[in-house]
């Protein structure tokens, strides 16, 4: 708990540093923010689309597995899910198109 609450201060603290540093134009080295944050955008997204899959497919396993008459019903609902859960993944994907555009 102590931990979390220190971690989260510090990336407040982080966040709030940013605009009094910031310098425009070629003064900042020329690095490309952009495309560093949608990488990383994009690596959280499919991290939390994977775990959701994962969970989502085990969820439906284990219950086949007790009630094998609901299948048809569980295999249906899991797919509507898995394409919501794909979805967000593809969402974020053309947000990181945008943004390097």
């Amino acid at each position: 708990m102590r931990t979390m609450k220190s971690l989260l201060m510090g990336l407040s603290t982080l966040c709030f540093a940013v605009p009094a540093f910031a310098q425009g134009g070629e003064a900042s080295g020329g690095t490309n923010w952009v495309a560093a944050a949608a990488g990383i955008a994009m690596a959280i997204a499919a991290a939390g689309c994977g775990v959701g899959q994962g969970r989502a497919s085990a969820a439906a396993n284990e219950g086949i597995a007790r009630n094998p008459s609901a299948r048809a019903s569980i295999q249906t609902a899991l797919i509507i899910g898995l394409a919501f859960i794909e979805s967000l993944a593809i969402y974020v994907l053309l947000v990181v198109f945008v943004k390097m555009k």
